[in-house]
């Protein structure tokens, strides 16, 4: 047996005190340009996917914003957009000076807060509770039951509305007057257009945004679930520390974008309720906008109010998106 030869390896080169001390030539930093051509190259099926969407939001939602320039021309159909004279602030100067302009402001802004307020924490407790059902089939038998509503269309809704607080032949009246008890106007009544509108919204809606909190329940670690077992942490317990946790981001942006759109509440819904007997409490922006532009004929006026009103929105959004920034550390931006 003879020894197998050794193993000759390359010493590794001994940098001299002068090429340690020599500048490293520098690494050719690509261009916009090309980061760009190299992107589109690696991605471009995703790049083609995005076309579509951006051109509906380019010419249905950006080119349109160009047509807000009517809110300081005298519009006339006639002249156009652009051939229409130049008036400058008289027709906010208009919407101000109207007396009922400070009742659509109230109106609207009672209106949208009332919605958010109802209709934020019910989905949360629809998600928390539906996540700690054991039984799959009861699951998911409530959550179909409350997420249907949602595919109902609002002109349906608004007929079940009528027809079940109708004043003589509703069912509601009908059972009112089985007790011998006279059955109250719901629907000539202002005081309960506000009730009648938001907690209808929130048995339509509730259902679906119960899906979007049930999605982030599902991404919650499960360890965090384990840990709570196993230090005897109580099913309230477990909501309180590890659920509710979990599904802050979601519940912030959810109500960042609702607190964003107070000024924008739904227009067909109001508009359906609406009648001459509950119009000082349902009239808002959004009804007084089409009476105003589209009834009336008052473009330059109407364009002025809507304008308005996204300012409004555009700054309740940073503003609530600030707040949450600050409070709890989750925010669109």
């Amino acid at each position: 047996m003879t020894a197998a030869p050794p193993v000759m390896t390359a010493a590794p080169p001994v940098r001299t005190p002068e090429a340690a001390s020599a500048p490293r030539t520098p690494r050719r930093r690509r261009t916009l340009g090309q980061r760009w051509r190299i992107a589109l190259r690696r991605h471009w099926q995703l790049y083609l996917l995005t076309i579509l969407p951006l051109a509906y939001f380019v010419i249905f939602k950006y080119v349109p914003i160009s047509n807000a320039v009517i809110a300081f021309k005298d519009y006339s159909p006639v002249l156009g957009v652009w051939g229409s004279p130049w008036v400058g602030w008289t027709n906010f100067e208009m919407m101000l000076q109207n007396p009922e302009f400070p009742n659509l402001i109230r109106n609207t802004l009672l209106l949208s807060g009332y919605a958010v307020l109802a209709s934020f924490p019910v989905p949360i407790i629809l998600a928390l509770a539906l996540n700690e059902v054991r039984h799959r089939w009861f699951q998911k038998t409530v959550q179909m039951v409350t997420y249907a509503p949602y595919f109902i269309s609002t002109v349906v809704v608004v007929s079940m509305l009528i027809l079940m607080m109708a004043p003589r032949l509703g069912v509601i009246s009908q059972v009112f007057g089985f007790f011998g008890v006279p059955a109250p106007d719901f629907l000539g009544d202002p005081d309960y257009f506000r009730h009648i509108y938001v907690w209808s919204d929130v048995w339509q809606t509730a259902g679906y945004s119960a899906v979007i909190y049930m999605a982030a329940l599902s991404g919650i670690d499960p360890s965090l679930y384990e840990a709570a077992r196993v230090d005897g942490a109580s099913r309230l317990r477990k909501i309180w520390h590890v659920d509710i946790p979990g599904i802050m981001p979601t519940a912030m942006i959810v109500l960042i974008l609702s607190v964003g759109n107070i000024m924008t509440i739904g227009f067909e819904k109001v508009y359906l309720l609406q009648n001459p007997l509950n119009l000082g409490q349902s009239e808002i922006i959004a009804t007084y906008v089409y009476k105003l532009g589209i009834l009336n004929a008052d473009f330059g006026t109407a364009t002025a109010v809507g304008l308005f009103n996204s300012v409004v929105n555009v700054a309740l959004l940073l503003a609530v998106n600030w707040v949450a920034r600050r409070l709890t550390g989750s925010g669109l931006w």
